[in-house]
């Protein structure tokens, strides 16, 4: 249970940094170079941190397996939730739209509005994990810190729901290599996305409509917010404006909306593990 499995490309910087090791003890006078090369190393780790989609830190959902693809299916997810101003009306829509959607909630935020968190999950939406507090710097925890915003939101939401979240998602989708090891012990599962629109900055309900839809096609999973929403000029939360559109558009094209579990059940093909 608290064996810590890394990545195949986070084991070849491990080895990496030992053939260092060995070589600055075989020839000290490289150690100029060796230096040298093990920032480097640690430069392209921490740039793959900031990439979302991502998959060489650790396995990672940015598009619905096979399976899903071949039923013409889509997952609508939404963040940074609930929120008392946005997120009723948004279960309206989906409502009217008799559309699932996955929300990746804030434990936080849960805490101060369960009944908004399970009336998603009674209504048959996907509850996830989108950490406890939601902080900028999450992405320099160390194995403790990831353990508390996972693990914490784990609980909230379960309490909550009475249901265990199976995939988690960190702010903005920023990470290092000691996520996916905590993500194991957790029996939870990285989840990014194929598009955004970039909801959270962009009041233009058009563009951010556009960039959802550009080159839309099964197995895509697209971002949008229900917390933390852009406003347009009259105070709107643009996600009110682009989530019947972009209903109607997947209508239109005969793409099916289901939530992350529907799609990937029994488990993630992009993210099975060795055991």
């Amino acid at each position: 249970m608290n064996t810590l499995v890394f990545s195949p490309f986070i084991k070849l910087c491990l080895a990496l940094h030992l053939l260092a090791v060995l070589l600055l003890c075989w020839q000290p006078a490289w150690w100029p170079g060796l230096l040298g090369l093990l920032v480097l190393l640690h430069g392209l780790i921490a740039l793959l941190g900031l990439l979302p989609r991502s998959t060489l830190l650790g396995p990672n959902l940015t598009r619905l397996p096979p399976s899903a693809i071949r039923r013409g299916e889509v997952a609508i997810t939404i963040d940074d939730g609930p929120d008392p101003a946005v997120t009723p009306a948004v279960l309206d829509i989906l409502r009217q739209y008799q559309v699932k959607a996955t929300f990746f909630c804030i434990g936080e935020r849960a805490v101060h509005y369960p009944e908004l968190v399970r009336q998603a999950a009674q209504e048959g939406h996907a509850v996830e994990n989108h950490g406890q507090r939601h902080r900028k710097h999450t992405s320099l925890f160390g194995l403790a810190g990831w353990r508390r915003e996972v693990g914490e939101g784990q609980a909230t939401l379960q309490a909550i729901t009475g249901r265990a979240p199976q995939f988690f998602r960190p702010i903005a989708g920023l990470r290092n290599p000691l996520l996916e090891p905590v993500l194991q012990q957790l029996g939870v599962f990285l989840a990014s996305w194929t598009r955004r629109g970039y909801d959270t900055r962009v009041r233009d309900p058009a563009l951010v409509y556009a960039r959802l839809t550009r080159q839309l096609a099964a197995g895509d999973i697209l971002l949008l917010h229900d917390g933390n929403a852009a406003r347009m000029a009259d105070g709107t939360p643009v996600i009110l404006q682009v989530l019947p559109r972009l209903l109607e558009e997947l209508s239109r094209r005969q793409l099916q909306a289901v939530t992350l579990p529907q799609a990937c059940s029994p488990a993630p093909a992009a993210a099975k593990r060795a055991s």
